[in-house]
């Protein structure tokens, strides 16, 4: 007669083990610089050794990607807030989306506002993810897991396709 161990623990196909996060540039925009920082500690918190760069606005954002590119220190994440002043987030989004050499780069936004207009907004302009404020280091990391090991699985099958 065989003796099974109970299960204790189920599996997903599609589960990954949290991704490594030291190599990573990740870049915080928010028009208020406390809230940059916040986010800043809490990424610091979380990743450990990884490349952090603060831009102020959406325009500022989208120069700092694009100089990041051209000086071979690309961009791996962006975490950005809605509501900024010359760029909101969802149009710097869209601006991300519409730019073929960083189209693929992971964005999540962050807001204060939890309405159901601006979650649609964000997710038809290709948000990864979405974090409503005050939320801690967890959430934070919990999003980053989940965002980026579903980039990687998309990379993977895009490439067995090809």
């Amino acid at each position: 007669m065989n003796h099974l161990a109970p299960i204790t623990r189920f599996a997903f196909v599609d589960e990954e083990p949290a991704v490594n996060f030291p190599h990573l540039h990740v870049l915080v925009v928010d028009d208020l610089a406390t809230m940059r920082r916040v986010v800043s500690s809490l990424l610091r918190e979380e990743l450990g050794q990884a490349r952090i760069s603060e831009a102020a606005d959406g325009v500022q954002e989208l120069q700092l990607l694009k100089s990041a590119k051209t000086e071979g220190r690309p961009v791996d994440f962006v975490v950005t807030d809605c509501n900024m002043p010359n760029m909101d987030g969802i149009t710097l989004l869209q601006k991300i989306r519409e730019t073929p050499h960083l189209q693929h780069v992971p964005v999540l936004m962050v807001t204060a506002e939890a309405t159901r207009d601006v979650i649609l907004a964000a997710a038809r302009a290709g948000a990864d993810g979405y974090i409503v404020k005050p939320f801690n280091a967890a959430t934070l990391r919990l999003k980053l897991d989940q965002i980026l090991n579903r980039k990687k699985c998309q990379h993977r099958h895009s490439a067995v396709l090809a």
